[in-house]
């Protein structure tokens, strides 16, 4: 079971997962990680959520995964630069290659909205999860985004993203459904979340709007629109109004996250 993974790896993709820390990205699993856990990180893109739980946890054993060889050697790329070690693996969350009751906690971030399957790939992470472990989950719900000023092409990046994660098999609106996804996954006991980036200020915006501005134009998205008969005026128009959003001092966006962490 596979398919497409709406953002690629381009430059401007990675330039906001490589944002990402433990702390901005997992403060709802934090409290719950001592050290000597396993752990297995699902989708563990650049790495730089997967070295800050790896510090938390040693000296436990934590495992990498990504779906292709090409997309883990980005992690390995930065780790090399670390003095932290972790395990590489290559698997497909839909059907893990590894035994039984094998991590104190798996964990995957913004990873279901992109499977084909997110219930069954729910349940591959419980069934390598030892009993009483926690499978630990977070995925954004585009339509929970909210932003001001109210530029109508951003509503337009709205239904072009909608609309290409969805011809991928995706489901950019996974915040909501993670509750739903765990039950009907077999998970009995869940705690379920929400929480939010924004971005407000000169720099964050110039950040959030100048990679918007780039994805739109240059990345896997931008390619499979232009397969797919969106006029090249249509993505310089969209990527022109990130940049109008961000060079505005009232420019405001709130990106809003559903949470899930189940009991294995």
């Amino acid at each position: 079971m596979s398919n497409v993974y709406t953002h690629g790896h381009h430059e401007s993709v990675l330039r906001s997962h490589s944002w990402r820390t433990a702390e901005n990205s997992a403060g709802y699993l934090l409290p719950h990680l001592r050290p000597g856990m396993s752990l297995l990180d699902v989708g563990a893109g650049p790495g730089t959520i997967t070295a800050d739980l790896a510090r938390l946890v040693e000296p436990g054993k934590v495992t990498a995964l990504e779906a292709t060889e090409a997309a883990l050697d980005i992690t390995r790329a930065t780790f090399a630069k670390l003095d932290v070690r972790v395990q590489f693996v290559v698997g497909d969350v839909h059907a893990l290659d590894l035994p039984d009751d094998s991590y104190d906690v798996v964990h995957a971030h913004q990873v279901l909205q992109h499977v084909a399957d997110p219930v069954q790939a729910l349940r591959e992470m419980r069934r390598v999860c030892k009993p009483g472990g926690i499978v630990a989950v977070r995925d954004s719900d585009y339509h929970g985004f909210t932003w001001y000023p109210a530029l109508p092409e951003l509503d337009e990046w709205m239904e072009l993203y909608q609309r290409m994660a969805r011809a991928n098999q995706g489901e950019p609106d996974a915040g909501r459904r993670l509750l739903s996804w765990a039950l009907e996954a077999g998970f009995e006991k869940v705690d379920a979340t929400a929480s939010t980036w924004a971005f407000a200020d000169d720099d964050s915006r110039a950040f959030w709007g100048g990679m918007w501005a780039d994805r739109v134009l240059q990345s896997a998205m931008a390619d499979q629109a232009r397969r797919a008969g969106v006029p090249e005026e249509t993505l310089e128009r969209i990527s022109a109004a990130w940049r109008t959003w961000a060079a505005r001092p009232d420019g405001w966006i709130s990106i809003l996250h559903g949470e899930l962490l189940g009991i294995a």
